[in-house]
């Protein structure tokens, strides 16, 4: 499958009127994604994960996602975890990586940037799980994440700076 023609890692920012410190407490409780997400609609612990206590690198998750054509559910590995810093998983713990970077803007706001990355492994299941198709499908969720994380990225925004 060739995939050179394909961007597989992409990420934007946004500036978030409010500290790395609070956005990234907004951002760690995956059970809060439903809010801001135009994919997945629902998230949570699989793991016990008390937010308030520290997500812990590690840690695993589900996200119930949905489309008009179909609804998923994924199970993504906390990878990293670092507060006020970034906040990152990987779908499957090694097949598309997911992230949000932060960074303190001098007037006390946050360079949010959201990443998101295809990684080998994700390559090759799509390979033997779609076959001939498996490059359409990769386009597909490559171009459904390039749509998706300017929206996901204004609506952290609004429900940030509205709390």
């Amino acid at each position: 499958m060739d995939t050179s023609h394909l961007d597989l890692t992409h990420r934007e920012s946004v500036v978030v009127a409010t500290t790395p410190e609070r956005l990234y407490s907004m951002l760690c409780d995956v059970t809060r994604t439903g809010e801001w997400s135009p994919t997945c609609t629902a998230c949570w612990w699989d793991d016990d994960v008390d937010v308030s206590e520290g997500v812990q690198v590690g840690a695993w998750f589900t996200g119930r996602n949905e489309v008009p054509d179909r609804t998923w559910e994924t199970r993504s590995q906390v990878v990293a975890a670092d507060p006020g810093q970034e906040f990152a998983w990987q779908v499957g713990g090694s097949l598309v990586r997911w992230g949000y970077l932060l960074v303190p803007t001098a007037d006390g706001g946050t360079e949010l940037t959201e990443t998101w990355e295809y990684l080998p492994d994700g390559l090759a299941l799509f390979a033997e799980r779609y076959g001939d198709d498996a490059l359409a499908q990769v386009e597909d969720r490559t171009r459904q994440a390039h749509e998706g994380i300017p929206r996901t990225l204004a609506a952290i925004k609004t429900v940030a700076e509205a709390s």
